[in-house]
């Protein structure tokens, strides 16, 4: 049913009448569409592919912002849209899209508006907290969890919630599983952008570091070493980093099981997930697959 919603996606699209909009929105790379999968597995309906085709236009309209705001010019190993045709387009798409999202939105029973609403509002205040803590090396494992619930977890835990109402579920035992995915799912990402290389990831590896953030592992390892290690590790965040660099951090997150740890997080996380959903299968294998995952 997934190509159900891209379909229904286009013609979003092709509503909104504009051939720019089309050429610009057919310059961008398909993703995972996770969302789109944990919806229908809750509710394969029409009203399911619906909510699925607005919450994907949402996503992709936060990706659009958040590479101009990473200055990134590589997603899913594609050139971005603000690499070939500038930031500003790049965010009027993503304003663009956020619109038409809405508009449809509007037309969703209540309370899924008020839901997936808010998540939005959520996404936007955890974007805004990632650039604020990237100033500076933050190891501050509670402002890291919090962040990624609001700018990844938020979104994923209301389409759950959405998703469980259209099918007359428990909304709330579908809402943690959604909330837990995210943030596993977020976790996963991060340690896959220091364990994996560049082609796999289809962007730069480490990038997250060079980028300023302080990611789980980091948090971790940060907490392992002694002052010497904390002080180098401090000084590399931001930066542009060396091969000699790249191999210190990676030798030492071995050594001190950094990055174990965090897929301990990430695993615990799933199991309370599919604790709250045990009687679904699609559920179940959607979490496994993204523990599992290897890019």
């Amino acid at each position: 049913m997934v190509e159900v919603v891209q379909e229904r996606i286009k013609e979003h699209i092709e509503d909104i009448d504009e051939a720019r909009v089309e050429e610009l929105f057919s310059k961008l790379p398909s993703g995972k569409m996770l969302r789109s999968k944990l919806i229908l597995a809750i509710a394969p309906t029409k009203e399911g592919v619906e909510l699925a085709s607005i919450v994907e236009l949402i996503h992709a309209a936060s990706l659009l912002h958040d590479d101009v705001i990473d200055e990134a010019l590589k997603r899913r190993g594609v050139d971005s849209i603000n690499a070939i045709y500038g930031n500003k387009s790049a965010i009027m798409l993503g304003d663009i899209l956020y619109s038409k999202a809405f508009f449809e939105l509007t037309k969703l029973s209540d309370p899924i508006p008020s839901i997936i609403s808010k998540a939005v509002m959520l996404l936007s205040c955890g974007e805004l907290l990632d650039v604020e803590l990237s100033q500076k090396f933050c190891p501050d494992k509670e402002l890291y969890l919090d962040m990624i619930y609001k700018k990844t977890g938020s979104l994923i835990e209301a389409s759950a919630k959405a998703a469980a109402i259209l099918a007359n579920e428990d909304e709330e035992k579908f809402a943690t599983y959604g909330r837990n995915l995210g943030i596993a799912f977020q976790i996963v990402d991060d340690i896959l952008d220091i364990t994996q290389d560049s082609q796999t990831l289809g962007k730069p590896a480490m990038n997250d570091f060079k980028e300023g953030k302080t990611t789980l592992p980091f948090i971790y390892l940060y907490e392992a070493l002694d002052e010497e290690g904390k002080n180098r590790l401090r000084s590399l965040h931001g930066s542009e980093l060396k091969s000699e660099d790249i191999a210190w951090i990676k030798d030492e997150m071995a050594k001190n099981k950094a990055i174990e740890r965090a897929k301990d997080d990430a695993r615990r996380l799933a199991a309370e997930a599919m604790e709250c959903v045990k009687e679904s299968q699609k559920l179940r294998s959607i979490m496994q697959s993204l523990i599992e995952r290897t890019y």
